[in-house]
């Protein structure tokens, strides 16, 4: 789709109002009719964002079957926070990614755009360690320990 994107023609010169040469970004800046390019970028979208996506929510289906059939409530509890970390971070990724690439072109704002762009590729890879970790009974500790003590000293 990319090669598409970049031979629409653009009306004078101008610069890219983005972070990054992103698809909703370029085809915003052509001076043609973009219906179709911005149909056949949907059904791509699709298949290439839906197509893994339908296949992890699947997989978990069956993963929740599976740890619905584990014994002891603990096994459960563990298994669920274990899903429930990955379920966190695929839908951060994935709603971004949805979002911004299967709505049509003109209907967001350059600024949304930007906004989403930083997020997928900043914030959710930074938040990844973070949600991961805190599974962990001492990183809570520590963290519930830095977060207290601060608070008591802030109180002094």
């Amino acid at each position: 789709m990319s090669p598409v994107t970049l031979s629409l023609p653009r009306c004078g010169h101008r610069r890219v109002d983005h972070f990054l040469c992103e698809m909703p970004a370029l085809i915003r800046m052509a001076c043609v009719n973009t219906a179709l390019v911005e149909g056949i970028a949907f059904i791509l979208a699709i298949g290439i964002v839906l197509s893994p996506l339908v296949f992890i929510l699947v997989s978990y289906g069956y993963i929740v079957r599976a740890v619905l059939q584990i014994r002891s409530a603990a096994g459960r509890q563990k298994a669920f926070n274990t899903c429930g970390s990955h379920l966190t971070v695929v839908s951060l990724f994935y709603g971004n990614i949805i979002y911004m690439y299967m709505q049509p072109g003109n209907s967001s704002s350059q600024d949304q755009g930007k906004f989403l762009t930083l997020f997928y590729n900043i914030v959710t890879p930074l938040l990844n360690p973070l949600i991961y970790t805190l599974r962990n009974k001492e990183v809570k500790g520590a963290l519930r320990r830095l977060l207290l003590g601060s608070r008591e000293r802030q109180g002094k």
